[in-house]
């Protein structure tokens, strides 16, 4: 269980230290090819996301590292869990539409969620 955990919460918690780091950073118009949404969303909202997007990539791997407050692992993948399922409106109520990332997202999370609930 320790295995699969690991596997699927850091690859997660890359994906998410990735696309976080790239809404904190990134101007809208370098985010604008990848992400069609963000014209639709004030700066400040995408800039939380990132920040969100990180602080939930730090809850699923530091807690469960550390040994200090594991149950915030689970806690951190319900989160994002709920980040993405938030996140497949905000796709289909604009023009982009692509929400298959998003569906992917949602079952790893939900995976990472059930095994930090199992361990």
């Amino acid at each position: 269980m320790d295995i699969a955990y690991w596997t699927v919460a850091s690859l997660l918690a890359l994906f998410y230290v990735y696309a976080g780091t790239l809404k904190l950073t990134r101007s809208r118009e370098r985010l604008r090819p990848m992400m069609a949404w963000v014209d639709r969303m004030p700066l400040p909202a995408v800039r939380a996301l990132g920040a969100v997007e990180l602080l939930g990539a730090a809850g699923l791997v530091l807690p469960p590292l550390t040994g200090v407050a594991p149950v915030l692992a689970p806690a951190a993948a319900a989160g994002l869990l709920l980040l993405q399922a938030g996140a497949i409106p905000v796709h289909l109520t604009g023009e982009d539409r692509r929400i298959t990332l998003n569906i992917g997202l949602v079952a790893v999370t939900a995976v990472t969620l059930w095994l930090a609930v199992a361990r």
